[in-house]
């Protein structure tokens, strides 16, 4: 039973961590996690407890860790003298598989500092006035972007091509996809 509570403990820890310092939950403190979960550890030994989880989330996240890699470096934390024992890591290794694709989107979202396309849409038009008349009926491709950043308002910029810019774009786009691929071919 004792085993069963250090793994729930344990989960509402990283989840808290996750809450804390992914998803940017400013309700969630280390005071409210020793509190809920941990009540009647001493200080101390919370702290150590929170900086080992911190820096071992860290290091799964930075790495990305998928399962296999998660796994291997589970096992050589076990091996450690210090390191975690065999329920922290099962507990670490399902938390892990059940917030993997969020703390990944959080860390790109957090380290974008640019705008951002949040959307596209497009439609050709005919153009039905004119000052010049060769110009009337001639197809028009309009493009909306939707730009921002998180936690923002969008920006929306609407931009108009005739023929000749979108022949002009799509023989840039297929410079640029040449180039990509010759770097992928190349690496």
């Amino acid at each position: 039973m004792a085993e069963l509570d250090a793994s729930k403990s344990l989960s509402g820890l990283l989840n808290g961590l996750a809450q804390c310092v992914y998803y940017n939950n400013p309700d969630i403190t280390e005071e409210l996690l020793k509190n809920e979960l941990y009540p009647d550890l001493p200080q101390e030994e919370f702290r150590v407890l929170l900086e080992k989880m911190k820096g071992l989330l860290k290091s799964i996240s930075s790495a990305d860790m998928d399962v296999n890699q998660l796994e291997a470096f589970l096992t050589a934390q076990t091996k450690r003298q210090g390191g975690l024992s065999g329920e922290q890591a099962a507990v670490l290794s399902k938390f892990w598989k059940n917030h993997k694709s969020k703390i990944r989107e959080s860390l790109v979202q957090q380290s974008r500092w640019e705008n951002s396309l949040r959307g596209l849409s497009w439609r050709v038009d005919l153009q039905t006035q004119s000052r010049h008349a060769e110009q009337v009926n001639s197809p028009v491709a309009v493009v909306e972007l939707e730009l921002g950043r998180r936690g923002q308002d969008s920006e929306f910029v609407c931009l108009e091509f005739d023929e000749a810019k979108v022949t002009q774009v799509l023989k840039k786009m297929a410079e640029i996809e040449e180039n990509i691929n010759a770097i992928a071919l190349s690496s």
